[in-house]
């Protein structure tokens, strides 16, 4: 069974063909400035085949799957003789809601639901909305389809993790709560880590999964279910990122509002787009250009990485508490896979649970390994996540359980 997974972004669509069989890449690919002019770079995996980019036409997400299906089947490019040996479609889904503990098969009932998760998702489910209905309009009704949700993997916090301290009304009415992302990758990322630690079919296994990158998040999971995370009701909070704010007082934005005659939008868009470790440094939001600026001196580049890294700590310390123990903690992400720096200093706040870095094994990157001593009493290990793979693996379980 080939499945085709696609991640659409408001201007984006990113895609990967994996084959179950032995679940291989076949092809991976981008779509970038949908609406705008429209440029594609395909990469096939297989049979030696040569990588097509350039600019092409796309004004709907629609011309871009075309796009995409036109080069997976190219006799130059493509990595099939036909649409037909596409089994299935996986579609990433960034908010479930409440709706969707899980990923279920994409039917009419499903869209109404996704639909009614755009107030939560405001930025990003429209779009996962357009990448499936273009995917009907060129494959046709024929091709099943299975929504992936970001939220599902969270869904499993308890209501004291999960719930707000605002006016229960709010909750009740409005479903604002914890919900949490990169649930694809904490999931994918704790299910290795049990595995590495001999506790995949342990109930009480406790591992804390730092998933860090631009956009950054953790997860306490504990027997393979999610009981708490960093992000919130949307992906804004939690640790200083990127370009986002993580947690802040709003008593902030209201002063920022009030002196600088800002509306809410532009104050969201400041602490979306222009803030995080790129506010603070003023030098930008790569972590790689931060170290290097760093090593040169600049004080407020060095304050972004002290402050990442003391908050990733704490709330590490944080899941420590509410698991009441922690067997292993899973480095993944970009910065978490490559960035051995980070997770020395991270590591460093970490000596009260008895954690011990190997400094030659930290000096990896984007492999699978542990990285603690073999006397540290609690496992460190980098754990390269594979979101696309969970979306086609839950694919394939929905598909063949349809037969």
């Amino acid at each position: 069974m080939k499945i085709l997974v696609i991640n659409a972004g408001s201007s984006s669509l990113k895609y990967q063909l994996i084959d179950m069989e032995d679940e291989s890449i076949h092809a991976i690919g981008l779509c970038e400035r949908i609406g705008i002019d429209g440029h594609i770079k395909h990469k096939p995996l297989v049979n030696g085949k040569p990588v097509f980019e350039a600019d092409l036409s796309m004004p709907t997400h629609a011309e871009a799957i075309e796009a995409v299906l036109d080069k997976l089947v190219s006799p130059e490019y493509g990595v099939v003789s036909s649409m037909s040996e596409i089994s299935a479609v996986g579609h990433r889904v960034l908010h479930g809601g409440i709706e969707f503990a899980k990923s279920v098969f994409i039917d009419k009932a499903c869209m109404d639901a996704i639909e009614r998760c755009i107030p939560l998702g405001p930025l990003h489910n429209p779009a996962n909305i357009m990448g499936i209905e273009a995917c009907r309009k060129v494959m046709g009704d024929k091709v099943p389809m299975v929504a992936v949700f970001d939220t599902a993997f969270h869904m499993t916090m308890p209501a004291k993790a999960c719930t707000y301290a605002i006016p229960y009304e709010y909750t009740e009415k409005d479903n604002l709560r914890r919900y949490g992302f990169h649930g694809t990758s904490h999931r994918f990322v704790s299910e290795n880590a049990r595995r590495m630690l001999g506790k995949l079919d342990d109930p009480n296994s406790k591992i804390i999964v730092c998933h860090l990158g631009n956009g950054s998040s953790l997860s306490a999971v504990k027997g393979g279910k999610c009981v708490d995370t960093s992000m919130g009701l949307s992906p804004l909070v939690g640790l200083p990122m990127g370009t986002r704010c993580g947690d802040i007082d709003p008593t902030v934005l209201q002063f920022i509002m009030n002196k600088y005659s800002m509306t809410m939008d532009e104050v969201m868009t400041m602490m979306n787009k222009k803030s995080g470790v790129l506010g603070v440094s003023g030098v930008s939001s790569d972590f790689r250009d931060l170290g290097k600026a760093a090593e040169e001196g600049n004080e407020r580049a060095q304050l972004a990485l002290d402050m990442f890294h003391y908050w990733v700590a704490k709330v590490v310390g944080s899941y420590a508490a509410a698991m009441n123990g922690v067997d292993g903690i899973a480095f993944t992400g970009g910065i978490g896979e490559n960035g051995c720096d980070s997770r020395a200093a991270i590591c460093e706040y970490l000596g009260y649970l008895g954690v011990k870095i190997d400094e030659e094994a930290n000096k990896n990157r984007g492999k699978e390994m542990f990285i603690s001593t073999e006397d540290s009493k609690v496992k460190v290990m980098v754990i390269p996540t594979n979101e696309e793979l969970v979306i086609a693996r839950d694919t394939q379980a929905i598909v063949n359980a349809m037969k």
